[in-house]
């Protein structure tokens, strides 16, 4: 069975606003540049919208190849940002995760900390990074959550959207989710969750789990306020999992390296 690319997005500063690309290289630890740089607070652990929702507000952009960064947010001058890639390293963390960061420097940490009223560093990726994930395939990660990819479906938010409507919601956007890959195709909605190898092809990804949700798909993420209970209250009536977590979309490992584009095929090679 395929499924069609429908959207790539890449998150250049974890929990800021996303990039959609028509075309991607598609890394061990993901789509290039996603996760790459984040923000952490003075004790080191990564920020969020989990702890601070108007990061979503903030537009990060790489330039150069990666040379330089740029930052805009609304009511703020932008900052241009040249990118230090081996320089300080401070210690950082991600949840259960802890290793090391590359300091940005105090003109952009000062900028952004000055955008979300509160201080911030920003770090980079370091040369040496090598930070492995788990699952049913285990693979690489740069500053995501815990896993390289995350994948979603059309059919999954049409399916939800009809749910959320029925009970007198208004839809929302598949933006909420922050997906990597976006699936166009599969009629069943939650196909994405019984894909176990899918392939494009030299690039060949591996299901490492469900994604159980925090409460940021229930973040505006043009304007960095929480929109209300939806989409969690109803996902909660219908995507509870064993643990008691809501579920939506699935953490893939990159198992063989590629290229993605919007409009191409992937071919799911087995099923659970």
């Amino acid at each position: 069975m395929t499924a069609t690319v429908a959207a790539l997005r890449y998150y250049p500063v974890k929990g800021c606003r996303g990039v959609e690309v028509p075309r991607s290289q598609v890394l061990p630890t993901g789509l290039a540049n996603d996760r790459l740089f984040m923000l952490v607070d003075s004790e080191g652990r990564f920020l969020s919208q989990r702890r601070v929702r108007s990061m979503a507000v903030i537009t990060p952009e790489l330039l150069d190849a990666g040379e330089r960064l740029v930052f805009r947010a609304p009511g703020f001058a932008e900052v241009e940002h040249p990118v230090i890639f081996d320089g300080a390293r401070l210690d950082v963390s991600v949840f259960s995760w802890s290793g090391k960061g590359v300091d940005q420097g105090d003109v952009v940490s000062h900028w952004l900390s000055d955008v979300l009223g509160m201080e911030c560093r920003l770090v980079r990726v370091p040369p040496e990074h090598d930070r492995d994930t788990g699952g049913e395939h285990a693979g690489k990660a740069g500053f995501a959550d815990g896993h390289p990819m995350l994948v979603t479906s059309l059919s999954s938010l049409d399916g939800l959207n009809a749910r959320i409507l029925e009970l007198g919601g208004s839809p929302v956007p598949m933006e909420r989710f922050r997906p990597n890959l976006v699936l166009r195709g599969w009629q069943r909605p939650h196909t994405e969750d019984d894909v176990r190898e899918m392939s494009c092809g030299s690039l060949k990804l591996g299901f490492a789990k469900v994604c159980t949700r925090c409460a940021v798909p229930t973040v505006d993420q043009d304007t960095g306020e929480r929109a209300g209970p939806e989409p969690i209250r109803t996902l909660a009536g219908y995507r509870r999992s064993l643990d008691g977590g809501v579920t939506f979309g699935m953490k893939a490992a990159v198992l063989e390296p590629g290229e993605l584009a919007v409009g191409e095929e992937l071919t799911v090679i087995r099923w659970a």
